[in-house]
């Protein structure tokens, strides 16, 4: 990859240096070795022989490696990732029926449809530091209003391309950057990117934008990004914290603005595969949308309750990047589905995405360190979405409840070690019903 040989061009220039030059480049190094064992269970309540259905647990190793960078005006360095997924259970052939389970969730599919017994994925990050500005070029895990990297199964979502983090502006970051390929949560390889709905990879994402903190307790967003052939988004964000009293108040405010680009724009280039999603909205696949919410917060000594509203607007889909449609990448179908969105409904079985959704949504977080265990923290949350736009001029609905249980040692032989259980129901018209656990346990260990 292009990407990846500049990140090796920059590893060895980084290498021919002095060794004065190279003191801050291994002095500052950080390497650790994070294990999560991840057991994931879905069940499908009104599908035909339980498709959908899925039951897998696997072990995921990830060993991340941070240089420093090399002293002088200009500083080089470089990051790595290795990544190891190993399959303990589950993970049948997908063709079986009955209470036989759907592999995929977790690991990539052999040729059988049957899931691996292990898979493994790693990238290379070249850096190049000048004043407060820092060039990355490689592996990419961004957390952008724009592009977040997926992190909710065994192994994280990796983008392969280049981004500049810039804060030579007191209080202002500006970012900008491109991205050329995805590598999926579950899989080994890199595809093209794409929309949901989407058959045909583009290879060009370009973003930009900047966080501003006005003052201590108020922040502004401004970002661009544009998928060349999909679409073109703008995204405007505010946050705010407001003490009240012994308590405080924070308010989230997001707006997307999503409009067709290139191919998508033209009915012969969403027939040719430059389409969205066609089961919502006006039924077209061209990319037309609007989506904003607010969201409230008030937290008081170890309770947090949330309360928000969220509109999409009713032609399209909210739309983000999602590989999980492509056709005409032989490796589309080998675990790249499954993404993020920058959004307060992200869950854990749904989004609340669709044309014309409108939700309601809460969240109850309790902080058990007001009851002497630290490290103990739950949730409950509740989200109600109506008014779901059908391409057939029908309306759906949908609700989710989500429940969250963590808990970190705070000291001891076990200290950092995390346990946390995931429970959600979603129910509706507007998709599959679905009942989902994962059970997850986490530990860090710093290598050097």
């Amino acid at each position: 990859m292009r990407k990846t040989s500049l990140a090796l061009a920059v590893a060895a220039s980084t290498l021919g240096l002095s060794q004065v030059a190279f003191a801050d480049f291994i002095g500052d190094s950080k390497a650790s070795l994070t294990m999560r064992n991840f057991y994931f269970d879905q069940n499908t309540v009104n599908t035909t022989n339980n498709n959908g259905e899925a039951s897998e647990w696997g072990q995921g190793f990830i060993l991340n490696y941070q240089s420093g960078f090399t002293e002088g005006t200009v500083g080089f360095g470089v990051d790595a990732v290795g990544m190891l997924g190993v399959r303990l259970d589950g993970g049948g052939r997908a063709t079986k029926t009955g209470r036989d389970r759907t592999p995929g969730a977790l690991f990539p599919l052999e040729s059988d449809g049957s899931a691996v017994d292990e898979f493994s994925k790693g990238g290379l990050t070249g850096k190049v530091r000048f004043s407060k500005t820092e060039a990355r070029v490689g592996t990419l895990m961004p957390k952008l209003p724009i592009l977040t990297s997926n992190d909710g199964r065994l192994l994280p979502q990796m983008f392969e391309g280049g981004m500049i983090t810039s804060n030579e502006i007191d209080n202002l970051t500006l970012t900008a950057g491109q991205i050329e390929h995805a590598v999926g949560r579950a899989s080994s390889n890199s595809t093209g990117l794409a929309v949901d709905g989407g058959r045909q990879a583009s290879n060009k994402f370009y973003f930009g934008g900047g966080d501003w903190k006005i003052n201590k307790d108020l922040t502004a967003q401004y970002y661009y990004a544009n998928l060349e052939d999909y679409y073109k988004q703008h995204f405007a964000g505010l946050g705010h914290n407001l003490a009240l009293g012994e308590g405080s108040l924070k308010t989230d405010l997001r707006y997307f603005r999503t409009t067709s680009d290139g191919k998508n724009g033209s009915a012969a280039g969403r027939a040719g595969g430059y389409s969205a999603n066609t089961t919502f909205g006006d039924g077209t696949g061209e990319i037309d949308n609007n989506t904003w919410s607010a969201a409230f917060t008030y937290t008081l000594h170890s309770h947090a309750i949330m309360l928000g509203y969220q509109r999409v607007s009713e032609d399209s889909n909210f739309i983000q990047l999602n590989q999980g449609s492509l056709v005409n990448d032989s490796l589309a179908n080998e675990g790249a589905g499954g993404s993020s969105v920058y959004l307060l409904t992200d869950r854990l079985a749904h989004s609340f995405t669709r044309a014309g959704e409108r939700t309601t949504f809460g969240q109850y977080t309790y902080d058990f360190a007001g009851l002497g265990v630290p490290g103990l923290k739950a949730s409950v949350a509740y989200l109600k979405g109506t008014n779901v736009q059908l391409s057939n001029g029908t309306q759906a609905k949908e609700w989710e409840r989500d429940v969250a249980l963590d808990y970190v040692f705070q000291d001891g032989a076990m200290k950092g070690l995390g346990l946390g259980w995931r429970y959600g129901v979603l129910r509706g018209n507007a998709a599959t019903d679905v009942d989902q656990n994962r059970l997850i346990v986490s530990y860090t260990l710093p290598l050097m």
